[in-house]
C-alpha cells in the first residue's frame, strides 16, 4: 500500500472509530467536556482513545489486499 494510501485509511479509521466511541459515551451518559476530571468524563476519554485505535486497526485490516486462496 503507498505511504499516502495508508494515511488516509489510517486517519479515516481513527476519526470514525474515535467517533463511534464518543456515541457509545454519551450513550451511557457520560460527557467528555465536563467540568474537571470525574470518573465519567475520564471514563468517555478512554472510549474515544480505544475506539480511535479500534478503528485504525479495522481500517488497516480491511484496506490489507487479500490473497486469493
Amino acid at each position: 500500500m503507498k505511504p499516502l494510501q495508508e494515511g488516509l485509511v489510517d486517519a479515516a479509521g481513527f476519526i470514525a472509530g474515535a467517533l463511534a466511541g464518543y456515541a457509545v459515551g454519551r450513550l451511557l451518559g457520560w460527557d467528555i467536556f465536563s467540568e474537571g476530571y470525574t470518573a465519567t468524563s475520564i471514563g468517555a476519554i478512554l472510549l474515544v482513545g480505544i475506539g480511535g485505535g479500534a478503528g485504525v486497526q479495522l481500517a488497516r485490516r480491511f484496506a490489507r489486499p487479500r490473497k486469493d486462496s
